[in-house]
C-alpha cells in the first residue's frame, strides 16, 4: 500500500506568453514515463506512491519544463502523507463519491 498522495500543479512562465498547455503537457509525460498510479484532473494530477519517489517526480517535471524553454515554473503541491500499515490510496478517499 501506497504511503503518500501527492497532488500538483504546475504553473510554467512561458518564453513569449504563448500558451502554456503543451509545457503541463510534457509535465505530466514524465507522470505517465515514471509508471506511478496517478489521475490528470482539470486543475492538477495526483500521484500515489512512496513520498522520496513522489518528489524525484516532481523534480524531473520541473527539469523537464526548463529543458523545454520554460524560463521558471511554480508549482503548488499538496501532499498526504501516510507511514502506517494501512497507507494511503486514492481510491480509498474518493470511493464514496464514485457511482
Amino acid at each position: 500500500m501506497a504511503t503518500t498522495l501527492l497532488s500538483i500543479q504546475v504553473i510554467p512562465k512561458t518564453p513569449n506568453g504563448e500558451d502554456s498547455i503543451p509545457y503541463v503537457d510534457k509535465a505530466i509525460e514524465v507522470i505517465q514515463r515514471s509508471g506511478v498510479k496517478h489521475e490528470v484532473h482539470a486543475l492538477e494530477t495526483t500521484l500515489e506512491g512512496e513520498l522520496p519517489e513522489l518528489l524525484e517526480i516532481v523534480r524531473q517535471m520541473h527539469e523537464a519544463l526548463t529543458e523545454a524553454g520554460a524560463p521558471s515554473v511554480i508549482s503548488q503541491i499538496k501532499i498526504a502523507h501516510y507511514p502506517s500499515p494501512d497507507g494511503i490510496s486514492m481510491e480509498r478517499l474518493t470511493a464514496k463519491y464514485r457511482p
